[in-house]
């Protein structure tokens, strides 16, 4: 049995007063998909099975690059963010894993930080490794890249960087490496691309010849930021390319905020697993760039196209399908643990309504050339108020009903709060 953060009797009672009207509420849209053919129990089923990892950075407050103010209870170490991610599991039951970032998580004794991950009941996702910062004691500094850095020692360090990352998380359980890098130039004539490239992809294959047999590699692309004129890895043609280059365990991961605001991304996702590349997905919303809101607070139709695709993808079967979810978010005016329910939630909501998707009516009307028709089946999944699936899913793996309730009436923050010192606001990068 897991160790539970937040008293279970407490969780019981405020599950106790909304049981009866969630009973209601599902079998009103029980009777509803079932006069469209779709079984709510098997939804609910699928959606109670699904889970999408919690980045350990996120349980802190964010910022952004002029000032950060955080908040009560802030985690002081990688022990305390496993609390607080454990927080979210219990409560939402969507996030099993923990996405560790190194070297923020490194610690000397790995086998202790994979005993305490059992205990809270929770699994290691993805390695991050960084080489976007300068880690203390590091010989060569990273401002002029890392992977693709023209010094051949400065390539050698953070290619150590990631192996690093990959021996670290054998310890843990970890089958997979992300690998982000903001190599770029801010200047025309800064770089030459081609060498630049080249560069980074002899630096990757070096990494990627230290992956274990079990292991995948996820190279992610950025349209820009930390680098304004050119980055390396821009997009997913070039994330496309790397992925076919390193070799069967190298795949693309899509970041939601990392493209251009009018970018399909949903039809990259769809080229991606036609072409076996699709490794996985930091999910997160923005407004203009890579503004890493609240997964669906900006536009949760695209979240729902995306899980269209992929719904799409696991119907047909398709061969070698098997995605990671991650939640990539920073929380500068929230909570970060209520953004993280919250997020996980609604990465739920998107993949419940992509299953109730009548595929068969969807498949005729855009053979039948029919437009109109064919948008307004996805839309009427999307329409859909799913909330009583997701809320029965939780209550009955025993998590709550309503989780940000149940957190807010526990006063967890303001209960770790009196142990963990009160963390200083910093500035940002603009003076």
């Amino acid at each position: 049995m897991a160790e539970k953060m937040i008293n279970q009797d407490q969780l019981a009672m405020e599950n106790q007063s909304l049981k009866q009207l969630l009973q209601s509420d599902y079998d009103a849209l029980g009777s509803n998909l079932a006069r469209r053919g779709i079984d709510i129990d098997a939804v609910r089923n699928k959606v109670q099975s699904y889970g999408v990892a919690v980045p350990s950075w996120g349980v802190g407050t964010g910022g952004t690059r002029f000032a950060r103010f955080p908040g009560p209870g802030e985690p002081r170490h990688v022990f305390d963010k496993m609390e607080d991610c454990a927080v979210i599991h219990q409560l939402s039951n969507a996030t099993p894993r923990v996405s560790l970032h190194i070297p923020w998580d490194k610690v000397d004794d790995p086998v202790e930080l994979k005993q305490r991950g059992d205990a809270l009941g929770l699994g290691f996702d993805a390695m991050n490794s960084n080489t976007f910062q300068d880690h203390a004691g590091d010989a060569y500094s990273y401002k002029y890249g890392s992977l693709s850095h023209v010094s051949a020692e400065t390539r050698q360090q953070a290619i150590d960087h990631n192996i690093g990352c990959i021996e670290f998380g054998k310890k843990l359980g970890s089958k997979a490496l992300t690998v982000w890098i903001g190599d770029g130039s801010n200047f025309p004539g800064q770089v030459n691309f081609a060498d630049q490239f080249q560069r980074y992809l002899d630096a990757m294959s070096v990494v990627y010849k230290a992956l274990p047999t079990d292991w995948k590699i996820f190279s992610e692309h950025k349209i820009y930021e930390p680098a304004f004129y050119s980055t390396v890895v821009q997009d997913w043609g070039t994330n496309y390319l790397i992925a076919k280059e390193l070799g069967d365990k190298a795949f693309c991961l899509v970041d939601l905020g990392h493209h251009a605001p009018t970018v399909n991304i949903e039809m990259i996702v769809s080229r991606l697993i036609q072409f076996g590349k699709l490794g996985g997905f930091h999910f997160n919303d923005s407004k203009y760039g890579d503004d890493d809101l609240d997964t669906a607070a900006i536009d949760p139709y695209r979240l729902f196209l995306v899980f269209n695709e992929l719904v799409e993808a696991a119907d047909r079967k398709t061969p070698g399908f098997d995605p990671a979810h991650m939640l990539d978010q920073s929380h500068n005016v929230t909570d970060p643990i209520e953004s993280l329910m919250q997020s996980a939630m609604e990465v739920q909501r998107a993949y419940t309504q992509a299953l109730i998707v009548d595929r068969t009516a969807l498949r005729e009307y855009q053979h039948c050339n029919d437009p109109l028709m064919a948008s307004n089946t996805l839309k009427s999944a999307f329409r859909t108020d799913v909330e009583p699936i997701l809320a029965m899913a939780r209550f009955e793996a025993g998590a709550a009903i309503d989780p940000i309730s149940v957190f807010r009436a526990a006063g967890y923050r303001a209960q770790v709060a009196k142990n963990r010192p009160a963390a200083v606001g910093s500035g940002g990068g603009i003076v």
